[in-house]
């Protein structure tokens, strides 16, 4: 699959990039990219809830009525969980949501998630820039040369840029990753995946393992 290669104002530089058929045209595997992003927003939980048990309330031991004779139901501990401010029944405890999954299966995600990015025309390959300094006026003009500034967009680059990386960070719907960065969840979760030029053979080559 070829694509044309544009610079940062959108215009077409005249140069094709080779897009790898074996990551960015397989057949997708819906599951496979179900569990990866299930795994994805598990390992963004805490899981740091807790509710008290009967045994971690503090209050009275003392039983709090006679057992017979009152008409109603037999009670020993102001802690139950049948009154008010008692203990929870089976109630959150701290827990990791994290699960495994394996290299193979994630990078089938991956690989179907690009390849249903490429089946919608949402793939923008733009020859390599960076920015002398950090400024989102800068990156702002980018993604106007490109048509995509009122889009979410994900700008992957073959290494990790401070200065591009700082003038994106102010901006809601924009967000710069590095290829080693990029995941199922983040390129589902974007309109349109631009790719500056050399990230691609990292990518291609990580990913056809």
């Amino acid at each position: 699959m070829e694509i044309a290669v544009v610079d940062i104002k959108g215009k077409e530089t005249g140069r094709k990039a080779s897009l790898s058929d074996a990551v960015f045209a397989i057949e997708p595997n819906n599951h496979a990219v179900y569990l990866d992003v299930k795994q994805y927003l598990a390992n963004q939980r805490q899981g740091t809830h807790k509710a008290k048990e009967r045994a971690e309330i503090t209050g009275s031991t003392r039983k709090i009525k006679k057992q017979k004779g009152t008409g109603t139901a037999r009670a020993g501990s102001i802690k139950s969980p049948v009154f008010r401010g008692g203990g929870r029944v089976f109630g959150p405890r701290p827990r990791n949501y994290g699960f495994k999954l394996n290299k193979n299966l994630k990078r089938l995600a991956r690989k179907s998630a690009l390849s249903l990015k490429a089946n919608d025309k949402a793939i923008i390959v733009v020859e390599d820039f960076q920015f002398d300094t950090p400024k989102t006026k800068n990156f702002i003009d980018v993604l106007k040369g490109l048509g995509i500034q009122d889009k979410k967009s994900l700008i992957v680059l073959g290494e990790s840029n401070k200065n591009v990386y700082l003038s994106s960070r102010n901006l809601k719907g924009s967000e710069v990753v590095s290829a080693s960065e990029l995941s199922t969840y983040k390129i589902l979760n974007a309109n349109n995946i631009v790719f500056v030029e050399g990230s691609l053979e990292g990518i291609e080559s990580n990913l056809s393992k």
